[in-house]
């Protein structure tokens, strides 16, 4: 099944450090339109390095569902509200799903409101 629209559907990430705060910037995507829908999920254990020193952090993974071209918006709301110095944000095409969900992202991310 093909992705409505010429612009797709994407699925963007992002981890926070608290419940809370994924969940701020989960309402946040949704109250400024950016995103249709965002998930909250966890705990997670997350393994990086940082400053040169491999870091094992307890976080919170954010989903999004959006149009691929509020990516770029919201990526910067995301740097602008999240908590990190530099923020993991990740988007991923979805290439396929319900028809009628997928419009239903776009719509929700244009202020068209269906549902």
């Amino acid at each position: 099944m093909a992705v409505p629209g010429p612009e797709g559907i994407v699925r963007v990430e992002t981890t926070v450090d608290s419940r809370e705060g994924a969940e701020r910037v989960a309402r946040s995507l949704i109250e400024h339109r950016l995103a249709a829908c965002a998930q909250v999920s966890g705990p997670i254990t997350s393994f990086y390095r940082w400053e040169g020193e491999v870091q094992t952090d307890e976080e919170w993974m954010v989903v999004a569902k959006t149009s691929a071209d509020r990516v770029d918006g919201l990526t910067a709301h995301v740097v602008e509200v999240h908590p990190y110095d530099v923020p993991e944000v990740v988007a991923v095409p979805v290439t396929g799903g319900n028809a009628s969900y997928l419009a239903w992202v776009g719509d929700e991310t244009r202020g068209g409101g269906t549902a």
